[in-house]
């Protein structure tokens, strides 16, 4: 449970968000920020270049932004963010005219933009934007393998059998379109890729795969890769994260205990490898020697272990509640920049073990707001 302490604690971080994001906003207001350059936000709107995937309008990142202003119009009321969200949504309009590109990150998209739009404001020109990324994602599936494709191909890779971890993240787009259409395809498609990584993601001891490729003709599992984690069969932690999250909200979503049992399980293993410090590396399995930190992760877990700890008997609630409590003040206290001279809040962040290290990254700060939101008890549901 949380303690007086706890409470004030998380008064005051939620009051620091505020006072942050209500300049940071205004300052980013035309931007879709990814990163930091010299503290201030870059853009990867890119709307005068042609549409790629790879960067600009497409990445697949580029609904947090909207996230994080969705999160603070319903703690503050205020249509400012409101309005600043609507614009960031609208530009996503590109991506679904041009189509090409477009992956399984529908769901990172849309559902932080379009669907939260919907979900607070019943905008009709929001939801058809949800439900036609909804029809996107659904038609990935390959249904001999029971799992929802993660890339088109690149160059002369054929990633027609690829699956990755991240997907679970994404699901939730489909559970949503079923609910909201009263048709059912959306959700047994969604199930069915559930069960399939839960089956050949997870491994024993709780751990994750990042990748894992099938035979896109027969559905046999064929090969597993280290991704964006130290080496294949290592342990990358943002992937543990969504993991955890991902099969969360499966869960909630479905009320089906298996989805719980196995997020406990990551949740388990993801507990048992926090530092003493608080502060996550990009690999639970990187080399000792390597200090290299994923801060996203971290904030990701936390958003996690808060639902879990919602779902389960008064028993178990602390130890979940607890590790998300030591992941976030250890992000508040140490990670942390609540100055002007930086736009983003959340520092050493990490693209992946072999890449961009120790950068400011938009998901970050989102996660992290989310799960103080949910601390706080005002938290809206976007997943």
């Amino acid at each position: 449970m949380l303690t007086e302490k706890d409470k004030q604690w998380i008064e005051e971080t939620a009051g620091r968000i505020e006072e942050k994001i209500a300049w940071v906003s205004e300052k980013s207001r035309n931007k879709i920020p990814y990163t930091t350059v010299k503290g201030t936000h870059d853009s990867y709107d890119d709307s005068d270049k042609p549409y790629r995937i790879s960067s600009g309008i497409g990445w697949w990142t580029n609904g947090f932004w909207g996230g994080m202003l969705w999160l603070m119009y319903h703690e503050t009321g205020e249509e400012k963010y409101a309005e600043i969200a609507r614009s960031s949504e609208e530009k996503l309009d590109r991506c679904l005219a041009d189509y090409y590109g477009l992956d399984h990150d529908a769901g990172f998209l849309w559902l932080l933009t379009a669907v939260a739009d919907y979900r607070l404001t019943k905008e009709p020109e929001a939801r058809k934007r949800g439900l036609h990324a909804a029809n996107i994602l659904a038609g990935r599936f390959n249904p001999v393998g029971r799992f929802i494709r993660a890339w088109n191909n690149w160059d002369e890779n054929d990633n027609t059998g690829k699956a990755i971890i991240d997907c679970m993240m994404n699901i939730p787009l489909l559970y949503w379109a079923s609910v909201e259409t009263g048709d059912p395809r959306y959700r047994h498609i969604a199930v069915m890729h559930a069960d399939t990584a839960m089956e050949n993601f997870i491994r024993a001891d709780g751990s994750c795969e990042h990748i894992v490729e099938f035979n896109s003709q027969t559905g046999e599992k064929a090969d597993t890769y280290g991704g964006q984690g130290y080496e294949k069969g290592s342990s990358w932690t943002r992937g543990q994260a969504w993991a955890l999250y991902g099969f969360t909200l499966s869960y909630l979503h479905t009320e089906k205990e298996e989805y719980l049992n196995t997020a406990k399980r990551v949740a388990h293993y993801f507990i048992a490898n926090i530092p003493e410090s608080g502060l996550i590396p990009i690999d639970f399995r990187q080399p000792g020697e390597d200090t290299w930190e994923d801060s996203s992760a971290a904030a990701i877990a936390a958003c996690g272990l808060i639902e879990i700890a919602k779902a389960v008997g008064e028993n178990e609630k602390n130890l979940y509640l607890n590790a998300a409590l030591k992941l976030l003040k250890a992000l508040e206290e140490k990670r942390s920049n609540w100055t002007r001279e930086c736009d983003c809040i959340i520092e050493n962040c990490s693209e992946a073990y072999h890449t961009n290290k120790h950068i400011n990254i938009i998901y970050a700060d989102y996660f992290f707001m989310e799960a103080i939101y949910k601390l706080k008890g005002n938290d809206i549901f976007l997943w």
